[in-house]
């Protein structure tokens, strides 16, 4: 069984997750820490619950979700995997960081390999790879059936959807990964957004006024 952990850092309040199994090996899902306090806080929590980190996967890579991809690469070994139409974000992280007056160093080289329909073994569960453009041309969601909640990104927040306004972000293209990728789940799959509170699918179906017909 796959327990999911919350973290939320950085100056936009991103939530970073870390995916664990029985046996305590952990994903972590778009490290957003950007303060050096914050890799304390997530090298602390992760060592009180005893965590094992194995690989770091990413949404899509927007600067506030790849702040501590050099940090986990450093600290764990690890390198971050995104698909292959976010990496020209992933490249100019750093200076669209300028761009808000933040700093950044260039970030490692990453692994190029999250794919639509591909599935990631995690223990003895598995997660979907779906991709999901719009907010970003390589946005990727990751849904457990077996543990029932899928990984959105800034896909779909309780709500609220994704800006489109970023490079490679359309709206139309946003609204329809939504309702193909994401509203095509059972209503009582729980979604962890990237910024803000859990939701459902049913919840958002009702309510979510982007997506009220």
């Amino acid at each position: 069984m796959i327990q999911v952990h919350q973290l939320t850092y950085g100056p936009f309040a991103e939530n970073t997750y870390l995916l664990s199994d029985d046996e305590n090996n952990a994903l972590v899902i778009d490290p957003g820490m950007y303060h050096a306090e914050e890799n304390t806080r997530f090298f602390e929590y992760v060592n009180a619950q005893g965590l094992k980190l194995t690989r770091m996967i990413l949404t899509h890579a927007h600067l506030d979700h790849v702040f501590g991809v050099n940090w986990i690469n450093k600290t764990y070994g690890l390198t971050a995997e995104v698909h292959a139409e976010d990496k020209f974000i992933y490249d100019n992280a750093a200076i669209v960081a300028t761009q808000y007056g933040l700093q950044m160093e260039t970030l490692v080289p990453p692994i190029v390999g999250l794919e639509n329909g591909s599935l990631i073994t995690f223990g003895d569960d598995q997660l979907l790879i779906s991709l999901v453009p719009g907010h970003s041309p390589g946005s990727v969601c990751f849904y457990s059936k077996e543990n029932n909640f899928i990984i959105g990104g800034d896909v779909i927040f309780q709500g609220s959807i994704g800006r489109t306004d970023l490079p490679g972000g359309s709206f139309d293209a946003l609204i329809n990964s939504i309702r193909t990728s994401v509203l095509s789940l059972p209503d009582d799959v729980v979604i962890y957004s990237g910024h803000g509170p859990i939701t459902t699918i049913g919840q958002e179906r009702v309510s979510n006024p982007f997506l009220i017909q």
